[in-house]
């Protein structure tokens, strides 16, 4: 399972930042995508890289399988699973603009610098159950992009692609994001405000202290739960200028949502946790993480991973 959120700066600068939450990692690794590199893909979705891309994921047979990436441009994109709900295409479509699922990633960010100009894209898009090889299916998921001024959900499902205007700038996975995002309206009532003495009859009752009128967030690793609280925490977390403080907030509002070893099994019996948390600044075109082993957080910046060569890089 996996969490995502997306705030800006107020200065024109995007903040796309993700946990990935499973048994165990993939070997997975910071890799640039440069505007030289020749891309591999099936059905000509990406002919070209056009903007450079850093991210993390793995590469296969010499393509970039990106979890999550962004930009040159400002533009990030996460995947979060989706099973039971997604449903891709089983070939290509005539007239459509053919995206293999293991390569939609790839293609939002390497091929469009706003979430305008990939929102007007997907109306022609069809997503194919295309494999880059039997070693990885297609993975289930559904996605939040994201640019500094707003965020979208792409789910495609057995009756085609929907796209929804996320304007609660957060993703986890199943139901689907129209159902998380009535789910809201549940917790209207919650606050971070200081409540004032209530009286009871004679008496005027005051709190132990802060966070009172956060009752009723959940606190439970489901995936409804982790929703409400980071959409909470995102919403209220005080606007910072510098990207220092952006880099803090984003890890600290996902610490709110992060999966501990021992606390949620799967049906196989295997505890999640958080394998990652991912972070991409716009403001530095800067990928940020740490993993469950290690909590110091690490860093590379596009710019130091040649973004004009012919090479994938693999830092």
């Amino acid at each position: 399972m996996c969490t995502g959120i997306r705030f800006s700066d107020g200065s024109g600068h995007l903040y796309l930042a993700r946990n990935l939450d499973w048994t165990s990692g993939y070997g997975q690794r910071v890799v640039a995508t440069p505007t030289g590199y020749a891309p591999q893909s099936p059905f000509g979705a990406v002919p070209e890289i056009r903007h450079a891309v850093i991210g993390m994921g793995i590469v296969e047979e010499g393509t970039p399988l990106y979890f999550d990436c962004g930009n040159d441009a400002g533009l990030a994109v996460a995947g979060l699973n989706f099973p039971g709900y997604a449903q891709y295409a089983t070939g290509p479509v005539d007239g459509a603009t053919n995206v293999a699922a293991y390569e939609f990633p790839l293609w939002v960010v390497s091929q469009f610098a706003s979430v305008d100009e990939v929102e007007a894209a997907l109306a022609d898009v069809v997503i194919v159950d295309k494999p880059i090889n039997e070693k990885y299916p297609s993975s289930l998921l559904h996605w939040i992009i994201g640019d500094a001024t707003r965020a979208i959900v792409v789910e495609y499902t057995a009756d085609g692609m929907h796209v929804f205007d996320d304007d609660v700038d957060v993703l986890t996975n199943q139901p689907g994001f129209a159902w998380h995002h009535e789910n809201l309206r549940n917790y209207l009532n919650t606050s971070p405000d200081f409540p004032e003495p209530t009286p009871v009859g004679r008496a005027s009752l005051t709190p132990f202290g802060s966070g009172s009128h956060m009752r009723g967030i959940p606190g439970d690793y489901y995936s409804p739960s982790r929703f409400v609280r980071a959409a909470y925490v995102n919403s209220h977390y005080p606007e910072r200028g510098t990207e220092e403080e952006n880099v803090s907030r984003a890890f600290h509002t996902l610490q709110q949502v992060a999966m501990v070893d021992g606390a949620a099994a799967m049906g196989s019996g295997e505890f999640e946790i958080t394998v990652y948390t991912g972070l991409f600044s716009s403001a530095t075109t800067t990928y940020y993480w740490n993993t469950y082993e290690d909590p110091a957080i690490q860093s590379v910046a596009l710019a130091d991973l040649k973004p004009d060569g012919t090479e994938l890089v693999v830092a």
